[in-house]
């Protein structure tokens, strides 16, 4: 069995075997893990897309850190398992390294600290100088170990091995403590070497088997220095360390006892090595623990319960009438019906009884009547439209109505889509109400033709006058001589004519008073079509600007509980 240390001027290291800087052109592409991870990743980053703006920002940040990491290490060999030992100050971990490899690769001893870098030997150059960038393992510190035994043992063989000594995890040196925190969250198998003396450390069981606990099935427990204790006392201390780590949330743990002075004191910890590297499963493995562990902080942001994915009749008919009445829809409707019947009885009054009533009118105020269409139009020009507090009042009942089945974290989210256009609304709503305006020069065809009859009875009526005035002056005055005119100078035809007059007179006061019925129930009818109308645009308004982002943001919240299931793996 031969190490040879490779040369700082080759792509991999130190030594004499160069490892390739990149993988080899036009190799087959290897799968990107079993079936589910990559599914689960993608629905962990969708988490992470819906949670921006709306979670808490350092659970989004270790997601998208953990995605980074994850499509990093998956583009890289999976041909080689990365295998970190980790541990403290005099456990032994760097003779249990160079007990693995074969030769002193990496210093030893009791004084804090020894192993101030990471030391890295890898079993299987093609395809390892990348992983060994991307692991940020210093060239002068990466060994290549060529078995020509373990070629030949095939049910023995450490062919893929990345095996790498640690700093310790308890070093004075904050630079050390920092390096083995980064490899902790990149490490394919983390090794955890402890010794019989200090296998209960607080340091280590608080800060790297406590929080780890998920990864049981990509953890190892290395109990050193078995050599120093009586046979009953191994398994008195193993029993020992089990249970303290089943306390401790490591579900089912594996122990390894080794001794690196003992004669086949590493075979045990050799041969789980072996295992693992010939599974091929570590990598992907550590990835679903992390992808566990990651999504698991996404549930707290999800209720059980099945949440609404559209805003009910029920609140929709709540906002509607809401921003109708802070849009003074039902007093502009109001409005335009006594415009509407102003505007008729110009056309269908008795011409006689409007020429009285414009003798004592104020013109002023006829003159601001035939124009309320333009004032009322540019009434709704501007946010004057609709008032800012009615609006925000309508948005925060109906926001307050959706949210009371979300999540704090997407009850806000719900509450800010609702808010999202509060600006624009009392505008919108303006622009609505001046749209649904009819225009004063359409005039129903029948008020016309009232007009030309009541004209029609008016010229009758004064004709009627005139001839009365005739027969007064030729035939009661005697003014048209011995011979007058039978239709002028009869008097006895005045009190006929005097009927005449007052029966046209009549039937223009009967026409006006029957029309003013007709307009009556018509201008009814009319305010109902306007408000309608307006009704219909404020629905628009509605809709757009508060129904669709509250509906786009509760299916965003729907996904994301299913994505939440799929990042688990159980969707």
């Amino acid at each position: 069995m031969t190490t040879s240390a490779i040369p700082a001027n080759s792509p991999a290291g130190t030594g004499e075997t160069p490892l390739p800087a990149a993988p080899v052109p036009g190799a087959p592409a290897e799968p990107a893990g079993p079936p589910g991870l990559v599914e689960r990743l993608d629905g962990l980053d969708r988490l992470v897309q819906a949670g921006l703006g709306r979670l808490d920002k350092p659970v989004l940040d270790d997601a998208d850190a953990l995605l980074r990491r994850a499509g990093q290490r998956l583009r890289l060999s999976g041909d080689h398992t990365v295998v970190t030992l980790a541990g403290g100050t005099g456990s032994g971990k760097s003779s249990l390294f160079n007990a693995i490899c074969g030769l002193e690769l990496s210093p030893t001893g009791m004084r804090r600290p020894m192993t101030s870098q990471a030391h890295a030997c890898v079993w299987g150059l093609d395809g390892a100088g990348p992983l060994l960038d991307w692991l940020d393992v210093d060239k002068r510190h990466r060994y290549a170990r060529a078995s020509a035994l373990d070629l030949e043992r095939a049910d023995a063989t450490l062919q893929g091995l990345v095996l790498i000594d640690l700093p310790d995890h308890d070093s004075i040196q904050a630079m050390h403590r920092a390096e083995v925190d980064r490899f902790v969250t990149i490490a394919d198998l983390l090794v955890w070497v402890v010794d019989p003396q200090k296998y209960a450390d607080a340091a280590l069981h608080r800060n790297y088997i406590v929080p780890f606990a998920r990864h049981a099935g990509v953890t190892l427990i290395v109990l050193n220095q078995v050599d120093r204790l009586a046979p009953h006392e191994i398994d008195d201390c193993v029993a020992d360390l089990r249970r303290l780590l089943e306390a401790e949330g490591l579900a089912d743990p594996r122990i390894v006892t080794t001794s690196a002075v003992a004669e086949d004191g590493v075979h045990g910890f050799r041969d789980t090595l072996v295992d693992t590297v010939a599974a091929r499963r570590a990598r992907t493995e550590r990835l679903s623990a992390d992808v566990d562990r990651a999504a698991e902080r996404f549930t707290g942001y999800r209720l059980d319960a099945e949440p609404p994915v559209t805003v009910d009749d029920g609140r929709k008919a709540e906002l509607l009438q809401a921003l109708t009445d802070a849009a003074g829809a039902p007093a502009v409707a109001e409005a335009m019906e006594s415009a509407y019947e102003l505007r008729a009885a110009d056309f269908i009054g008795w011409p006689v009884t409007a020429m009285v009533t414009r003798l004592r009118s104020d013109p002023l105020r006829r003159m601001r009547l035939t124009e309320l269409r333009e004032e009322l139009r540019n009434a709704f020009t501007g946010p004057i439209g609709a008032q800012q507090g009615d609006v925000d009042n309508a948005l925060q009942s109906v926001a307050e109505g959706v949210t009371a089945e979300l999540p704090p974290h997407w009850g806000r989210s719900v509450r800010t889509a609702a808010r999202s256009h509060a600006a624009e609304i009392p505008e919108a709503l303006g622009e609505s109400l001046k749209d649904a305006l009819p225009t004063f020069n359409v005039v129903p065809r029948w008020w016309w033709l009232v007009k030309t009859w009541q004209y029609f009875l008016v010229l009758v009526a004064a004709l009627s006058v005139v001839w009365i005035g005739f027969l007064v002056a030729y035939g009661l005055l005697d003014l048209g001589g011995d011979d007058p005119d039978g239709l002028i100078g009869q008097a006895g035809l005045i009190p006929y004519v005097a009927v005449l007059v007052v029966c046209t007179l009549g039937m223009g006061w009967l026409t006006a008073s029957a029309c003013r019925n007709m307009v009556a129930l018509s201008s009814a009818k009319h305010g109902e079509k306007m408000e309608h109308h307006m009704r219909q645009g404020i629905e628009r308004v509605a809709r757009e600007k508060v129904i669709v982002p509250i509906e786009e943001d509760l299916e965003v919240y729907a996904r994301f509980r299913r994505d939440v299931d799929v990042a688990l793996g159980r969707g």
